[in-house]
């Protein structure tokens, strides 16, 4: 893979994180990451949730 992430990088990245953080650590990292993505995924996905939730303001301030 040129530009790219193969394997063997990945090995050498995920020895190096259990070699600073433990095995302890691993299962809330990974947690975090997990939440975080989904996070991230649902607030680019539904971004006008939000917008919806601020129109009936919007509308009693006009009134």
């Amino acid at each position: 893979m040129i530009g790219g992430i193969g394997m063997p990088e990945l090995i050498i990245i995920l020895v190096i994180i259990l070699i600073i953080f433990g095995a302890g650590k691993l299962p809330e990292i990974g947690a975090g990451l997990g939440k975080g993505i989904k996070n991230f995924k649902k607030a680019t996905k539904d971004p006008k949730i939000e917008d919806k939730e601020d129109e009936p303001e919007k509308i009693e301030k006009d009134l």
